[in-house]
């Protein structure tokens, strides 16, 4: 899905322009020619970032953002004005604009602001650390061990060890390997430490399903197999 952009600049030419530039990088965009129409359009097209003047009719561009930000929304908003005074600055940021550009600009300096902001702002994507397999759950953001449906206690290490082998299923690993990144490098147990863990895990784990297993892969190291059948 194309990102979008609001463009709220009461310039035809400027505004046009941007839009020109903007959905030739594949963006979609929308253009607000006054700041109530502006506030109106964010409401309405909901926009992965505003480009906003600050000269603008009916509601200057400082209480467009104010609006947008007492909205409770944190899109970026990047200001667009002529006036390149340091109070100017200060004042749009203060209001929670993420970035400030002085026209005259050149496009190749919006776009390059646009895609920095942009990187800036997102959310960085919470990665579930949860892996289901046949009569099992290893969930390693609550650290529970689920077999047969029946919650399982598994000491911290254990759940890790299980899911690290469980996230590469059918890739050997090393004692070694093992104990680096499970335990990490700082660790200064022996490899005997892996095998340890391994038997109390497959004492939990023994003859639960027919799709998978920890198997030992003899003279090199441990794996989370998973079978074709069964």
């Amino acid at each position: 899905m194309n990102r979008k952009v609001l463009i709220v600049e009461d310039d035809e030419n400027i505004a046009e322009l941007l839009q020109l530039y903007l959905e030739k990088e594949g963006f979609q965009t929308m253009i607000a020619s006054t700041g109530k129409r502006g506030v109106e359009l964010f409401e309405v097209f909901a926009p992965d970032l505003v480009l906003l003047d600050i000269m603008l009719p009916e509601m200057d561009g400082w209480g467009v953002c104010r609006a947008i930000r007492e909205s409770g929304s944190q899109t970026p908003v990047i200001m667009l004005t002529a006036k390149g005074e340091t109070r100017d600055k200060v004042s749009g940021l203060e209001m929670g604009a993420d970035d400030y550009i002085v026209k005259p600009f050149e496009m190749k300096e919006v776009l390059a602001r646009i895609h920095a902001v942009m990187r800036r702002s997102k959310p960085e994507e919470k990665q579930e650390k949860r892996l289901a397999f046949d009569k099992l759950v290893i969930n390693l953001d609550s650290y529970e061990l689920l077999v047969n449906g029946k919650k399982v206690d598994t000491p911290p290490k254990e759940l890790e060890l299980l899911y690290h082998l469980a996230a590469s299923p059918n890739r050997v690993f090393t004692r070694n390997q093992l104990l680096d990144e499970v335990w990490g490098i700082d660790y200064f147990g022996d490899s005997r430490t892996v095998d340890v863990h391994i038997k109390r895990l497959r004492e939990k784990l023994e003859n639960v399903s027919g799709k998978w297993s920890l198997k030992t892969v003899w003279g090199v190291g441990y794996k989370f197999e998973l079978h074709t059948e069964g």
